[in-house]
């Protein structure tokens, strides 16, 4: 960030007026930023739609948070049961009244001309070259933004806070030059393009890990050097429970599905755990755990750290002749995960438990030679890494965005025109 960025952030946070802006009702804002009213702005555009029973409609939809619009099975008109809808105008902002609150606003494009929309889906179009939608859509996701649709929408929560059309169109707005605008928006969009692919990569990666593991965990595919027989073999010959109490002084843990065995201060979740800790049980580096009443959802995980966790869960420890981090994938392939569901005691799903005496009845198939296993574990692992170095990267680029977004649309950075 450059010296003069920072002076204006500054003198901003202070209260003083940088040189080239100005004071206003609603905060510092650059001296050629103006205010409007949105009417001024935009116009309302409908088209209705004269449905045809026999003939099919697609019908869009608004995402909540910004992320766009989507599109619904075509039905026939018939099934819209005499429901008013609208056709599809391109380059509009459109706005879910109904979740105007939670940013449910998008633009429309070509791809969507020949769709429809109900009326709670109003479109407006940009009156007297005064706004870009691109812009707009950005605006609306900044905190400026944010409250001038919590405040169109008044009524208590969730479908009851319904965006007033009136009411939206009477708010403020600041706004740049028309110029400024574009480039702005630009600016924008070319960082959401950049989080887009890296996004798809991400998909990649991971059915490219779902390939690897359905190959290699199944023995379709063998890895070279490796051809020895698999065997079929009792879970309860492979792991003991370890059941150690009373290690009060070491660090609390929490195995969840999706981040795997971690301290449990890394999880924003208020500390439900007891005072008393003499019964919670210890996890040793190495050790396989699960959440005794979700393993048929397939929460469990390989452990990196030594500590201690609730009873809720079952503690494994892997005899000598294993590598646990290959069962570790195992416990997540559909097939086990059924097992698991199978033998998971509970009349219920809510209820449905997998105690040790039941999990080590269950059989898997799997190489004898632990060196397999390993060389399984560490294709696998290899693969994982990728994927949180991806995720990792793709979060510095979403608040990479969410500074620009800062800087951009409040003032504090310009762009040249």
């Amino acid at each position: 960030m450059k010296l003069r960025t920072r002076d204006i952030i500054e003198q901003i946070r202070h209260g003083n007026i940088p040189d080239g802006y100005k004071k206003t009702k609603v905060g510092i804002l650059p001296v050629d930023w103006e205010v409007h009213m949105l009417r001024d702005c935009l116009q309302r555009i409908e088209r209705p739609v004269e449905v045809e029973p026999n003939e099919l409609y697609t019908q869009i939809g608004i995402r909540s948070h910004g992320k766009g619009l989507f599109y619904k099975e075509p039905v026939t008109g018939e099934a819209l049961e005499n429901k008013a809808v609208f056709w599809i105008e391109p380059d509009c902002f459109i706005v879910n009244i109904v979740f105007a609150w939670e940013q449910a606003i998008g633009k429309t494009t070509q791809s969507e001309v020949g769709m429809v929309g109900s009326h709670r889906f109003p479109m407006y179009r940009p009156v007297n070259d005064r706004v870009d939608i691109n812009y707009l859509v950005y605006y609306f996701l900044t905190k400026r933004g944010t409250n001038i649709l919590e405040a169109a929408s008044p009524g208590g929560a969730g479908r009851n806070k319904t965006l007033g059309q009136n009411r939206f169109l009477k708010s403020k707005i600041i706004l740049p030059s028309i110029e400024e605008q574009r480039k702005i928006a630009a600016i924008l969009m070319t960082q959401d393009k950049v989080i887009e692919l890296k996004e798809k990569r991400l998909t990649k990666k991971k059915r490219q890990k779902k390939y690897f593991m359905q190959q290699l965990l199944t023995s379709k595919k063998r890895l070279p050097g490796f051809s020895g027989e698999w065997k079929t073999e009792r879970l309860g010959k492979l792991f003991l429970e370890r059941k150690e109490t009373n290690c009060e002084g070491l660090e609390m843990l929490a195995i969840t599905g999706t981040q795997g065995i971690i301290p449990r201060k890394e999880l924003d979740l208020k500390d439900n755990s007891s005072n008393d800790k003499s019964k919670y049980l210890r996890v040793c580096v190495g050790d396989i755990g699960y959440n005794t009443m979700r393993m048929w959802q397939g929460v469990s995980a390989y452990s990196n750290y030594d500590g201690i966790v609730s009873p809720a869960y079952t503690i494994l420890k892997p005899n000598s002749s294993i590598n646990a981090k290959y069962f570790a994938y195992l416990f997540k392939m559909p097939e086990i995960i059924f097992l698991f569901y199978r033998f998971s005691q509970g009349l219920v799903d809510d209820t449905r438990n997998l105690k040790y005496e039941n999990f080590k009845k269950i059989k898997v198939f799997y190489p004898p030679d632990v060196k397999e296993q390993t060389a399984i574990a560490e294709i696998l692992s290899t693969a994982d890494r990728e994927i949180d170095l991806l995720r990792q990267n793709i979060e510095q680029e979403k608040q990479k965005k969410k500074a620009l977004m800062q800087l951009l649309l409040t003032g504090i950075v310009r762009v040249k025109t």
